[in-house]
């Protein structure tokens, strides 16, 4: 579904470059020997950009496929819920 909606996947994309960018800089945090509170906080905002993009990538695919076919909405959502909780 991605392939259809350009500007969604400009998105993800700049979305995945910021993380690539904060992986680097978490790098850089371990070779400067940078306290271990301050990298696991980083590491947290990784894993929750990580997150968003997994959701937003869903929310764009799936959730706007079934809208699109008229699917059951609870159908929708209950698949969504169920990604949802995978992620947290």
């Amino acid at each position: 579904m991605l392939d259809k909606n350009e500007e969604m996947k400009k998105d993800l994309i700049a979305r995945l470059k910021r993380i690539e960018g904060l992986v680097r800089g978490v790098q850089k945090m371990i070779e400067e020997n940078r306290n271990c509170g301050d990298i696991v906080i980083q590491l947290g905002a990784i894993k929750a950009a990580v997150n968003r993009v997994g959701l937003a990538c869903h929310l764009a695919s799936n959730i706007k496929e079934g809208i699109e076919n008229n699917e059951d909405m609870s159908k929708c959502m209950n698949e969504f819920m169920t990604v949802l909780k995978k992620f947290s």
